[in-house]
């Protein structure tokens, strides 16, 4: 059994009171749900747990609060549209597949990105000129890293109120436990694929994340099909903040703004200022 499959039987022990009582942690009415393997099935160690219905707020503040003592990271589950069993119920993840979000570094990940992003060729419908103007202004150059910004907000009650805000958006999101130390691990742990079209090693997205936890207060709240959700307790407060921010945004998730209405750097950089949840899609 690995590391994070015994973790996960640990923390849910814990929460169900079979060993709640030395952990220090009350036992929590879990709903029904069931443990997911990954695309390996039974013969594989389980990758999370799923709710089978919609998670409460109440409830993700819960076990958030238990994170410490249980080791199992709370997250809103979202699916395809059109298709509720994927990814969860079908278990299309796969976990075999990742590498250690700890071998990774963010900026060789996301300069790597950009590098590819930014690229101009024959093919491309778009102008070298437009095609540059869409990353002005950087252009093709990788600014690096942003600089850690302040924390505005506390990361933990920040996460509990955009996990509100969210459900009041959509009210039938589940609730997924992992077996995770930090948040940003979740992803990698399960082995998500939302993202597989562009990045095939979660662990990479996870050592981004990793990075985003300790330079702007962001944590993983969310993860759907091919969407991930983050609170963001230190967001950039000016332009000049917003714009290094954003360039990390393009290298992570390029769709953010090839299939947004925002088309360039600059104006999605904008929509960064004071926000306090982040969210990407991958196509």
């Amino acid at each position: 059994m690995s590391w994070s499959s015994s973790q996960l039987s640990r923390g849910l022990a814990i929460l169900l009171g079979s060993a709640g009582a030395r952990a220090g942690v009350t036992r929590v009415a879990l709903p029904s749900g069931r443990l997911v393997h990954g695309d390996e099935g039974e013969d594989e160690d389980p990758a999370l747990w799923v709710s089978d219905g919609p998670a409460g707020r109440e409830l993700w503040a819960v076990l958030h609060t238990a994170h410490e003592r249980t080791g199992l990271w709370p997250l809103l589950l979202d699916s395809l549209r059109g298709d509720s069993r994927r990814p969860w119920d079908d278990g299309e993840l796969g976990p075999r597949d990742v590498s250690s979000a700890a071998d990774g570094d963010p900026e060789a990940l996301l300069a790597g990105w950009w590098a590819d992003y930014t690229s101009i060729d024959d093919a491309d419908r778009l102008s070298p000129a437009e095609r540059r103007a869409v990353t002005a202004p950087y252009e093709q150059r990788w600014p690096g890293l942003a600089m850690p910004l302040p924390l505005r907000h506390d990361p933990g009650e920040l996460a509990e109120r955009c996990v509100t805000e969210l459900l009041a958006g959509k009210a039938g999101l589940r609730l997924g436990l992992v077996a995770a130390t930090r948040s940003s691990d979740a992803i990698a742990v399960v082995g998500w694929q939302g993202a597989v079209n562009y990045i095939g090693d979660a662990a990479h997205l996870s050592a981004v994340l990793s990075s985003w936890e300790d330079r702007f207060g962001v944590r993983l709240v969310g993860v759907g099909f091919a969407e991930l959700y983050l609170s963001v307790a230190a967001p950039p407060t000016s332009d000049a903040e917003a714009i290094r921010v954003a360039a990390e945004h393009f290298a992570f998730c390029p769709d953010n703004i090839w299939q947004s209405s925002t088309t360039n750097l600059v104006d999605y950089a904008k929509r960064l200022i004071d926000a306090t949840i982040w969210s990407f899609w991958w196509d």
